[in-house]
């Protein structure tokens, strides 16, 4: 597929691809791994092809094969996570060495090729005894994965020059916890705000246990959609903006701020709240930013939709999701909207202006079916060029990593939505490239040789 070539990105302009553990590595049972709460939620038949996400794509096994692949594809950084019931089964406790020493393996695999590895920490998969014991309604989770990001510093730091504390929490807390759509399956709706302070809570004792333990470069990885009002009345105005610092503010300004975007939201928070939010505060690095689409929100009517995506929307919600107008969608529904990312980036800049750190672009991708994928192509190019415009715009972004290297198990989705670069064969677990692959491969190339702006 024939495209114009990208405007140049700034000079030392970071890109990669990613992944997650749970999605890719399999290996369920291999060198002493625990459970995690996904798989037991998984073990309740909740994934909807059927798809055995105790094998996910072989990566475990794999897991150089598809280092050649980011080698082929001359990206600079790899976006993966560490699977916390690998590195501690029980959540707490006893460390399993050979767990830590996979991804000791990874990262060295990644050095050789002289890529960047970007672990996340936490992309969630809770060990499923922490899980059973409240998980992240738990204040003790967050003590203990503060243990956990130490343990796993102390062995990786000195090769490890990127750092993601959690996967958004946002997804974590209303999917899991609130809407009952993904692990651990609970419907606690507004009850559920536990979940995301304690993960935030999380974040920021990681942060000071990575610190501790010599890592640096340190960030986080939050979803992010630009909310428009679906109409003009006050309600619909109101169900937005509750809407938007629901899904919004409510992580990133704790972050950023130090700060809960409305009173009543912390008001609602357990714990030492003012003290907590010290410690959640902690100075970053960089702030990442996962994006797909934005959110058409009003108040609750009947023609707002039942559910998005396949998650379902309960009718007692203070809003309703209304479905935006788009020329293209993905095999999964969403609306294709490139200038949202510019839009979300600009408006990030001016909400947080010199206290928004530097920021990357952690997610960003579609989901399409076939080897000669030309509109994960288009998606891609109208994407990297929104982001252009919002960094000429004045908002400082160093990088990009696409969703994602290979095909996945898309969590409740199964096997059924493929957001790869590389098609994976679930039977065999082959790999091979898309034209979207050989794509991004030659955009890299291209940014490489072209003229420094």
């Amino acid at each position: 597929m024939s495209m114009p070539p990208l405007p140049a990105f700034p000079p030392g302009f970071l890109w990669g691809a990613s992944a997650s553990a749970f999605q890719t590595e399999g290996g369920a049972d291999t060198d002493g791994k625990g459970p995690s709460g996904w798989d037991a939620f998984a073990a309740r038949g909740r994934i909807k092809d059927g798809a055995d996400a105790s094998r996910g794509t072989g990566f475990h096994a794999r897991y150089r094969e598809d280092v050649a692949l980011l080698a082929g594809l001359g990206a600079d950084a790899f976006r993966f996570s560490v699977s916390w019931p690998r590195v501690v089964p029980a959540g707490s406790g006893r460390v399993n060495a050979a767990g830590l020493g996979f991804y000791d393996r990874l990262v060295d695999a990644l050095c050789a090729h002289g890529i960047t590895p970007a672990p996340t920490l936490y992309h969630w998969d809770t060990p499923l005894p922490l899980e059973e014991a409240g998980g992240w309604l738990n204040r003790d989770t967050a003590a203990r994965f503060a243990e956990y990001a130490s343990v796993v510093a102390e062995r990786l730091a000195d090769r490890v020059p990127m750092w993601i504390t959690i996967n958004e929490p946002a997804e974590v807390t209303l999917l899991g916890y609130a809407l009952g759509e993904h692990a651990p399956g609970k419907q606690l709706l507004f009850d559920a705000l536990p979940a995301a302070h304690h993960q935030l809570l999380a974040h920021g004792l990681a942060v000071q246990a990575l610190r501790a333990a010599g890592a640096a470069n340190i960030g986080i990885a939050v979803s992010h959609s630009p909310v428009r009002t679906a109409g003009t009345s006050e309600e619909d105005r109101f169900a937005a903006e509750l809407y938007d610092t629901i899904t919004n503010w409510m992580f990133a300004d704790p972050i950023l701020t130090g700060r809960y975007p409305d009173e009543n939201f912390a008001a609602l928070m357990p714990g030492p709240v003012a003290d907590d939010l010290a410690v959640i505060s902690a100075p970053l690095d960089w702030y990442g930013v996962n994006y797909y689409h934005p959110m058409l929100v009003g108040a609750p009517s009947s023609d707002a939709l039942g559910d998005f995506a396949g998650v379902g929307m309960p009718a007692e919600l203070p809003f309703g999701l209304r479905d935006i107008e788009s020329e293209e969608r993905t095999d999964f529904g969403w609306p294709v909207v490139p200038d949202g990312l510019r839009e979300l980036l600009v408006r990030l800049n001016d909400r947080f202006g010199d206290g928004l750190p530097p920021l990357y672009i952690t997610e960003n991708g579609c989901s399409y079916d076939g080897l000669d994928d030309p509109r994960r192509i288009a998606f891609l190019d109208a994407h990297l060029r929104s982001l252009h415009a919002a960094i000429d715009a004045g908002v400082d972004v160093r990088g990009y990593f696409t969703w994602s290297l290979t095909d996945n198990i898309e969590w409740v989705e199964g096997a059924s939505q493929r957001f790869g670069l590389v098609h994976v064969d679930y039977e065999t677990l082959e790999r091979t490239p898309k034209a979207s692959y050989a794509w991004y491969r030659d955009a890299i190339a291209a940014q490489r040789s072209a003229p420094q702006r």
